[in-house]
């Protein structure tokens, strides 16, 4: 009888661990809020969809940690796994009404939205259907890219969090 041979893991699942993301995560929430601190003065000026944009990513962040370093599978992390699927969604679906530069219409940046808007549904199919590898994988995918490399481009370019940051 032939045995499957081990499915290796790919470089991203190797040099990327749930608790560097996590980390990185905590620390990408830190820096958020001291630039929403700064831009105190700014803050009248801002228009509701950004706070709610904001504050929708602000609960991403903070929960990130939290799912990705805690014990997987328990009902607290699927509970929890709900609220941040959520707030990933609604994160993506605020930033669509986010259209204050390039003329009120949509830029690339939109794209991730799209992007995470069609695979948070399918990290909770995979995960209802107990693919642990799929759904980590995908998980870890959204976290890096939705999370932490498009939040790292809201600091450069004069974007608001950049100003506020290093104004």
């Amino acid at each position: 009888m032939a045995t499957a041979a081990p499915v290796g893991k790919n470089v991203f699942d190797r040099v990327v661990t749930d608790r560097g993301l996590g980390i990185a995560a905590g620390i990408m929430l830190a820096v958020v809020a001291v630039a929403v601190a700064r831009g105190y003065a700014d803050w009248s000026r801002i228009s509701w969809h950004v706070w709610a944009h904001l504050g929708l990513i602000a609960t991403a962040l903070a929960l990130t940690p939290v799912m990705l370093i805690r014990p997987k599978g328990s009902r607290s992390h699927r509970v929890l796994g709900w609220v941040w699927a959520s707030a990933m969604i609604l994160t993506a679906l605020s930033s669509l009404l986010i259209r204050d530069t390039n003329h009120g219409g949509f830029s690339v940046i939109h794209i991730l939205s799209v992007w995470v808007l069609l695979q948070v549904p399918l990290l909770v199919w995979r995960a209802r259907k107990h693919d642990v590898a799929g759904h980590r994988h995908g998980v870890r995918g959204i976290v890096f890219g939705a999370l932490l490399i498009a939040g790292f481009f809201t600091f450069p370019f004069d974007r608001l969090l950049g100003h506020w940051l290093f104004a």
